[in-house]
């Protein structure tokens, strides 16, 4: 048993890469099992569909006296003209100025419709172009939104809970936010939890898609699950295409509903975009409690060799923690891989390094305190600094948060 666990100690699978298998089979089983779902619930309507399609065809072939091969040629020819944006009934120009600017904001946000696409070579070519800055541009965009609403909502939370404290008699009346409040025993703990976060953003974006389905109901004249089903495709920019607003030729109050739809997509994509990202914390957290239930559980005699080579050789975070006399809340981020190596170069056990993935949550919520204290963010202690150590992207801004990035990954 002890050689069985030595050869788990020396396999290259360290804590990430054992996340990233984890979650990349969970999300094909996620995947296998949504095919499933969706082949039983739409797979005999499309069969059934196909049936109908398919009498219909050869009763007007019979009735009207025309060859199935050339009503088939004509059917081409409409599947054509619509692929090119032409319908029976009269629709908006495409390509004036707003179904222009309509469709680059679906490019840069990566909505992608696909109701309009261009059609010539010169068109297509400067899509490239377009695409590649304007979609990093609105990426960036959207991480800083998503920066500034959990910061603003952390400094909303901050001053509910005092005004709770202060309702309770926890709290002098003429306490003010500042460097006092480090000596309040009652706040020094007090950090704004990140599920609290989570629901926040959750009933918000229900509450925004909830007044744009109103909006489509009433203006579109779609009912009003499809108009849900459109805000989530939409605000998730999945963008099937299937449902389009603001497609019409003419609209009662034209102007002031375009500006309402962009208003909602614009809002709707970035919550959801937050909450996309907090969300993730949350599957993170999920993915490191599986894999420290499949850590090495071997012999006693096992666990006390390695308990001792643990003590030996690294370094705990808790333990570096204790030798410096610094709490979770007083210090800055902290980078788990980093802080899970001794100035030596060796490495903390697995078990070790779990345990000091375990403050992640802790350490985000804190990150939340002290943007809502008005504490500088970008304190590090013992951490080396570059061009990137803040971080680019969602998954970067969530990482830094968490303190899990390293220059040495």
């Amino acid at each position: 048993a002890a050689g069985s666990c030595r050869r788990r100690r020396l396999a290259p699978l360290n804590e990430d890469n054992g996340r990233f298998l984890l979650l990349a089979a969970l999300i094909a089983a996620y995947l296998s099992a949504g095919a499933t779902v969706f082949s039983a619930l739409e797979s005999p309507s499309e069969a059934a569909a196909q049936l109908r399609w398919n009498r219909t065809l050869h009763n007007f072939s019979r009735i009207f006296n025309i060859s199935l091969p050339e009503l088939r040629a004509f059917l081409r020819s409409y599947e054509a003209a619509m692929a090119a944006g032409i319908r029976v009934d009269a629709l908006r120009p495409r390509w004036d100025f707003p179904g222009a600017f309509y469709f680059v904001g679906t490019v840069v946000s990566t909505i992608g419709f696909g109701m309009t696409t261009p059609a010539t070579v010169a068109g297509k070519v400067f899509l490239i172009v377009y695409g590649l800055f304007g979609c990093a541009g609105t990426i960036l965009f959207f991480n800083l939104f998503l920066e500034r609403i959990i910061s603003l909502l952390a400094f909303i939370m901050k001053a509910c809970h005092e005004r709770q404290l202060r309702r309770s008699g926890l709290l002098p009346p003429n306490f003010r936010r500042g460097p006092a409040m480090s000596g309040v025993g009652s706040l020094v703990g007090w950090k704004p939890s990140v599920y609290h976060v989570m629901l926040i953003l959750g009933i918000f974006a229900i509450t925004l898609s909830c007044c744009a389905s109103a909006m489509y109901t009433a203006v579109e004249g779609w009912n009003y699950v499809d108009s849900l089903y459109y805000c989530f495709v939409t605000f998730s920019t999945i963008g099937f295409g299937d449902l389009v607003s603001s497609q019409n030729a003419a609209y009662q109050n034209q102007g002031l509903y375009r500006f309402g739809n962009f208003i909602f997509i614009l809002m709707g994509v970035c919550c959801i975009y937050s909450l996309f990202n907090v969300i993730s914390i949350v599957i993170k957290q999920v993915l490191n409690w599986v894999l420290k239930k499949f850590e090495c559980r071997c012999c006693p005699k096992c666990h006390k060799s390695s308990a001792r080579l643990g003590r030996r050789n690294a370094i705990t975070p808790g333990a570096r923690l204790r030798r410096h006399n610094i709490s979770i809340d007083a210090d800055g981020q902290y980078d788990s891989d980093t802080e899970g190596r001794r100035l030596s170069g060796e490495m903390i056990s697995m078990r070790d390094l779990t345990a000091s993935n375990k403050v992640s949550l802790a350490i985000l919520q804190k990150q939340l305190s002290e943007t809502a204290n008005g504490y500088p963010r970008n304190v590090c202690i013992n951490t080396r600094q570059n061009g990137f150590s803040a971080g680019v992207g969602a998954l970067a801004i969530m990482n830094n948060r968490l303190a899990e990035t390293s220059d040495s990954r």
